[in-house]
């Protein structure tokens, strides 16, 4: 798979079409306090007027990021039956101290490694694409390298 592609789940495609609905809803408000602070007059001393149009302008710039995605992102699902690691698997390693932990491999967008959700484009999730059941990884992390075995691919 290609590594600058944008990869959604179903899940998270589902999220950001329910985010550009609140974000337009957002948009629309933003726009009305726009005009209600033109109408206080003198626009170059008027901070609910510059505020709005800051708000407006970063809102409308999330909304164009989110059609982007929408437009241009690969939907994942991976196979269950493959026997390797790609976008979208979920993945039980076990690292040299023991530990077992459980990642689903997603594109960086819906990374959230505290829920065990891993970039493709992270060094831990670049390092375990296209590895098997077995596979031993070291992943090169700012203390040193941590090794990884693969116990189970999802």
């Amino acid at each position: 798979m290609d590594q600058t592609q944008t990869y959604l789940t179903a899940e998270g495609k589902a999220k950001l079409q329910t985010d550009l609905v609140d974000l337009k809803l957002k948009l629309r408000e933003i726009a009305d306090r726009i005009d209600k602070a033109k109408e206080l007059g003198d626009l170059s001393e008027n901070a609910e007027y510059h505020e709005a149009k800051e708000d407006y302008a970063f809102t409308q710039g999330k909304i164009q990021q989110i059609e982007y995605d929408l437009t241009h992102g690969v939907v994942i699902s991976h196979n269950k039956q493959s026997t390797t690691i790609d976008v979208g698997a979920t993945i039980v390693v076990k690292r040299e101290n023991g530990k077992e932990s459980q990642y689903t491999i997603v594109g960086s967008n819906e990374a959230n490694p505290a829920q065990g959700l891993i970039s493709n484009e992270s060094p831990i999730g670049q390092a375990f694409l296209g590895k098997k059941k077995g596979d031993v990884v070291e992943v090169k992390t700012p203390a040193g390298g941590v090794k990884y075995t693969i116990e189970e691919i999802q």
